[in-house]
C-alpha cells in the first residue's frame, strides 16, 4: 500500500511516522518552499503524548519542551477559580508536554527524514487536483507559477494541509472561507523569570477577553524560561469576514496591546512587562469551520485541521491531528481494502472531533472561566460564593471525555509505549 500524504503540518508528519510503522509506503507533498519552525507555544496533553512516545519521541519532547505540572483557571481580575493538577502530577501515564510549535514540527521532519529517507517530503508542491478509480488515486502537483511539478500515485491521498486546505475545497467546493467568531489572537514568547512552579499554566479570563501564559522551554539564563503568552479579545462579531487571513506567522507590534494587557490581573507575574518584553509578536483571527457530514470520499480522505480545524482552546487543535494519524494508520494496516478503512477512519473519528468543534464554540473547558465571570462580573472573595466546585469538574472533565484526554482514556490501555 501507498499513501499520498498532502501538508507537512504536525498532523501530515506523525501520520507520515506512523504509516511508516505500519509498513505502508508514503510521500508528503508541501506546498511551501521550505519548512520553517514558524509559531509559538502549543500545549500537547497526555492522549497525544501517549501516541508520539509510540513513535519513540518522548524523550526527545522531554528534553524540548516542559512537562506542564499544573493549570490555574483564574477571573479575568485574577482571582483563583480552580488550581488542576496537570500530567504524570495528576496520575496520567504520560506528561502533558508544553513547547514550541515549530520546534515540534521540526523534531517530527527530523524524525521523517531519518526513518522515510531525504525524498519523503518534496516541497514547492501545490496541489492542483486528483482523481482516482477502483485501481488508486492520482494527484498533480504545481509550482507558483502554475507549472505542473509532478505527479504522484497511491492507494490514498491524504489531505493534512490545514485550515485553508485544498483537499478539502476539491472535496466541498462550495463551503467558502473559515468563519471567524469575531476574536482576535496575539502571542508571541521571550525569556522571563520563572512563576509558580516554574511549569505553572495561567489561563486568566472567558472566551471574549483571555489571557494564556505558559512555559516552553529553558531559559537561556539561570530561573528563567522561554515563556509563551496569548491573548484573546472580541474585536468583531461572529459572522463577520476575518479581518485578514488566518496565517501564523503574521506579525504584530507588541507596543500597541498596552490597552489588551490592562484588561487582566496577574497575581504570579508581570504579564504586561512580558509582552512589552517579546520582540516577536503575531496576530491572527480565531476562526474554525463547520463540521462535515464526511471527510473520505472514495480513496481520499481529510485529517488535523483540514477535517477538523477548532478554535484554539483545551489545547486540543495539534493534539486531536495527532489522534486522527494513529486511528488512520490503525485502519490501513488492518483493512484490505483502502477505501473501507478511510470510512472506517472517519467512522472513528469525525463524531468526536465534531463534538470538540462545537464545544470550543462555547468556550470548551475554559467555559467553567465564563460561568464564573457570567456569575460574578467584578471578581469575588471566595470562589464557593460563586459557584460549587462541583460544577466547575464537571464542566472540565465533561469536555476532556469528549476530546479523549480524561485520566481513565489515557491511562486505560497505557501499558509501556515509550519503546
Amino acid at each position: 500500500m501507498r499513501a499520498i500524504v498532502v501538508g507537512a503540518g504536525i498532523g501530515g508528519l506523525v501520520t507520515a511516522l506512523r504509516l511508516h510503522r505500519e509498513g505502508i509506503d508514503c510521500e508528503i507533498h508541501e506546498q511551501g518552499e521550505r519548512i520553517r519552525e514558524l509559531g509559538v507555544g502549543v500545549n500537547v496533553l497526555p492522549n497525544a503524548v501517549k501516541e508520539l512516545a509510540g513513535l519513540g519521541l518522548l524523550d526527545r519532547l522531554e528534553e524540548m519542551g516542559v512537562q506542564t505540572h499544573e493549570l490555574i483557571y483564574t477571573h479575568r481580575l485574577g482571582h483563583e477559580i480552580m488550581r488542576r493538577r496537570c500530567g504524570r502530577n495528576a496520575g496520567f501515564g504520560y506528561p502533558q508536554i508544553s513547547l514550541h510549535r515549530g520546534r515540534l514540527q521540526g523534531l517530527l521532519l527530523r524524525a521523517v527524514y531519518e526513518r522515510l529517507g531525504p525524498e519523503a517530503v518534496r516541497t514547492g508542491h501545490r496541489l492542483v487536483g486528483f482523481e482516482q478509480d477502483a485501481k488508486g488515486v492520482r494527484a498533480e502537483f504545481a509550482d507558483r507559477r502554475g507549472e505542473t511539478m509532478a505527479r504522484a500515485q497511491g492507494d490514498v491521498l491524504v489531505g493534512a494541509d490545514g485550515i485553508h486546505s485544498t483537499v478539502r475545497s476539491l472535496l466541498f467546493p462550495g463551503e467558502g472561507p473559515p468563519l471567524w467568531n469575531g476574536v482576535m489572537m496575539w502571542r508571541g514568547a521571550t525569556d522571563w523569570p520563572e512563576f509558580g512552579t516554574g511549569r505553572s499554566m495561567i489561563i486568566a479570563g472567558g472566551t471574549r477577553a483571555k489571557l494564556v501564559i505558559y512555559p516552553i522551554a529553558a531559559g537561556g539564563r539561570p530561573g528563567t524560561k522561554l515563556t509563551n503568552w496569548a491573548i484573546c479579545e472580541q474585536t468583531g462579531r461572529p459572522g463577520d469576514p476575518p479581518p485578514q487571513r488566518q496565517d501564523w506567522s503574521r506579525h504584530a507590534d507588541p507596543a500597541g496591546l498596552d490597552r489588551h494587557t490592562g484588561r487582566f490581573r496577574t497575581a504570579l507575574l508581570d504579564h504586561a512587562g512580558l509582552v512589552r518584553a517579546t520582540g516577536d509578536c503575531f496576530e491572527f483571527p480565531m476562526c474554525d469551520r463547520d463540521p462535515l457530514p464526511y471527510w473520505t470520499r472514495g480513496r481520499v480522505t481529510l485529517l488535523g485541521d483540514a477535517a477538523h480545524p477548532m478554535y484554539p482552546m483545551g489545547s486540543n487543535g495539534a493534539g486531536q491531528a495527532i489522534l486522527d494519524a494513529t486511528s488512520l494508520s490503525g485502519h490501513l494496516a488492518g483493512h484490505a481494502d483502502p477505501a473501507g478503512a478511510l470510512e472506517a477512519y472517519q467512522h472513528d473519528r469525525l463524531p468526536s472531533t465534531s463534538e470538540v468543534v462545537l464545544r470550543n464554540r462555547e468556550g470548551g473547558p475554559e467555559n467553567a472561566i465564563d460561568e464564573v465571570e457570567r456569575r460574578a462580573p467584578d471578581g469575588f472573595a471566595r470562589i464557593e460564593d460563586v459557584i460549587d466546585t462541583a460544577t466547575l469538574e464537571a464542566i472540565v472533565n465533561g469536555y476532556a471525555r469528549v476530546a479523549g484526554s480524561s485520566r481513565e482514556q489515557v491511562n486505560r490501555d497505557a501499558g509501556d509505549r515509550t519503546g
